[in-house]
């Protein structure tokens, strides 16, 4: 067994963490569950809080940033965003050993 990490990003409505997720990715480091675009509807956590409870460190969260004048209503990317990290156990590591050998 070997720890792993594995990364949850979450784009929050405002910048505080109590605050409803409205879009997120997961990338897991031990291979298990790839990552696919839209592969639910519903987001992991309600808030950035209860991915907090539920053991995923924050390890960066945005800087908060005024738009620039006329630019107040622009959609072309997600500002709040957050990024967890949770360590998990796994044999990806013996099993790769095992391909490479």
């Amino acid at each position: 067994m070997s720890p792993r990490q594995n990364i949850l990003v979450l784009y929050l409505s405002t910048s505080a963490l109590d605050t409803p997720v409205i879009g997120w990715s997961r990338y897991n480091g031990a291979g298990e569950d790839p990552p696919m675009a839209g592969d639910g509807n519903q987001p992991p956590y309600r808030t950035g809080v209860d991915a907090l409870r539920d053991g995923w460190r924050l390890i960066q969260a945005s800087p908060l940033m005024a738009p620039a004048p006329g630019a107040e209503f622009r959609t072309d990317y997600l500002k709040y965003e957050f990024l967890f990290e949770k360590w998990v156990e796994s044999d990806a590591v013996a099993a790769d050993s095992e391909q490479r050998s």
